[in-house]
């Protein structure tokens, strides 16, 4: 950011190719890394800022595709051919124009307002270390996003779709370049190298539209000349991005084996999302009470043979929907497990996890309070996944009663099942108080989905009840 704000200041005596293109280089890096962080920290100065430094990038967009332009021609025109005579004087007429708009959008850029952001941001983001797996999180989401869009990118080979992975795969290096300096230490060149390859081709193909919009009268001889010569060159670099970026030895293949993989990948993931509770959640000491009691919870019933045939990821997806179970108070305190349910279904990509876990994910937490899960609520899943929602749910809502009170009076508990009773007895616990009327409507899902009471009773300081 200090980089940008020294760029703007520099940037209206003398807009050169270089300068141009420094000021646009480092203004997406501040977009990328407000991106980032928004996925993270709800903070409203990082949309804010994002949207200032796009505006002076777009302000600056035509000016460089001019700039571009202008070198492609030096370098494939010939002295004496019609369109390159054209192009050339098309191009010096309208870079004057350009800069004039460009020096416009530079005076309006609100320095006074960056700089300020450029003091309190940085504040934000030290709260999560550099190569954190935060960010590996990340890195993983954007890379599974940009490969997926190389397939039709290749396939079809259109100027559209080769620069949405153009602008995708920017996004991947990005995250690794600005948050993972040890993977961007080996990384560096052949990130560069496809990046370049992917900007090439999008020059190119704005040189042919323009060709095309002002040499339609051009001799036939001459048109042929351009059009065949951009097209060469832009295969060529097709091809070259082809043979890095596919099969067994792809840098996708290397890139990706080198972050993490499977359970690796589902916890970094759970870190990301931990990051994401503590920046939205005002009480993040509950979060992780809750969290620790759930997961307790989840093995005493499970010890105690309740929980009958287990999902492979049950107890993962219970951790998650506990950590996250009171973002939504960031809206406020209305209906705020509503607002939790929204904003979690919204995470759409996260690395390990299907779709079917986030939505999983999302109605646990959502049902952690508030009215039970009603068929009618439920009727688009399967029974399967209606009674995993339920069991989780219901474990959730009554381990979010165990700090009801938000202090975290609950020290510990055991879990235990003797005569048809489900018996857990909590430390911490006093008979007949607010809280253990609030830990006895909370059990009522339990005991509903089991169909075996629940029971909450104090436990005696220095004395542990086996689990029968």
């Amino acid at each position: 950011m200090l980089e940008a704000s020294r760029e703007v200041a520099l940037a209206p005596d003398e807009l050169t190719s270089r300068m141009v293109h420094d000021l646009r280089v480092v203004l997406r890096r501040c977009r990328s890394m407000a991106d980032s962080f928004r996925a993270i920290d709800p903070d409203k100065s990082w949309k804010k800022m994002r949207r200032q430094a796009k505006e002076l990038f777009n302000s600056l967009g035509a000016l460089r595709d001019c700039q571009v332009m202008m070198e492609w021609v030096r370098k494939i025109g010939r002295d004496d051919d019609p369109v390159t005579h054209t192009l050339a004087a098309h191009l010096q007429q309208q870079e004057p124009e350009l800069k004039q708009r460009a020096q416009g959008a530079i005076e309006a850029f609100d320095r006074k307002q960056w700089d300020q952001w450029s003091r309190s941001l940085p504040r934000r983001a030290s709260r999560l270390p550099a190569d954190s797996e935060v960010f590996q999180a990340l890195a993983l989401e954007r890379l599974t996003t940009a490969r997926r869009m190389q397939s039709r990118a290749l396939m079809t080979g259109s100027d559209a779709a080769l620069h949405q992975l153009r602008i995708a795969l920017k996004k991947f290096r990005y995250v690794v370049e600005n948050f993972l300096p040890t993977f961007h230490g080996d990384w560096r060149d052949a990130l560069k190298y496809v990046q370049d390859l992917l900007g090439a081709i999008h020059d190119l193909d704005v040189l042919r539209e323009v060709v095309d919009q002002l040499c339609k009268d051009a001799p036939s001889e001459s048109r042929e000349y351009w059009i065949q010569t951009v097209h060469n060159e832009r295969m060529v670099r097709i091809q070259e991005y082809r043979e890095s970026m596919t099969g067994r030895k792809s840098l996708w293949s290397r890139w990706r084996s080198e972050l993490p993989r499977g359970k690796a990948a589902r916890h970094v993931s759970l870190t990301r999302l931990r990051a994401w509770s503590f920046f939205l959640d005002s009480d993040i000491q509950h979060a992780r009470r809750v969290a620790r009691f759930a997961v307790q919870l989840y093995d005493g019933l499970e010890g105690i043979g309740l929980l009958g045939k287990v999902h492979r990821n049950d107890r993962e997806l219970l951790r998650a929907a506990a950590t996250v179970h009171e973002v939504g108070r960031v809206a406020g305190n209305k209906n705020h497990h509503k607002k939790t349910e929204e904003m979690v279904a919204q995470l759409r990509h996260l690395a390990g996890w299907t779709r079917q876990d986030i939505a999983t994910m999302a109605q646990v937490a959502r049902y952690h309070r508030g009215t039970l899960p009603r068929r009618t609520k439920l009727r688009d899943i399967s029974l399967t996944q209606r009674n995993q929602i339920k069991v989780l749910a219901g474990i959730l809502r009554l381990a979010n009663a165990l700090d009801a009170d938000h202090d975290g009076s609950i020290q510990r508990f055991t879990v235990g099942r003797s005569q048809g009773v489900v018996m857990i007895r909590a430390l911490g616990l006093v008979a007949d108080s607010s809280l253990g009327k609030t830990i006895a409507e909370a059990r009522h899902l339990l005991e509903i989905t089991f169909g075996l009471p629940v029971f909450v009773r104090p436990m005696r300081k220095g004395r542990t009840h086996r689990k029968h």
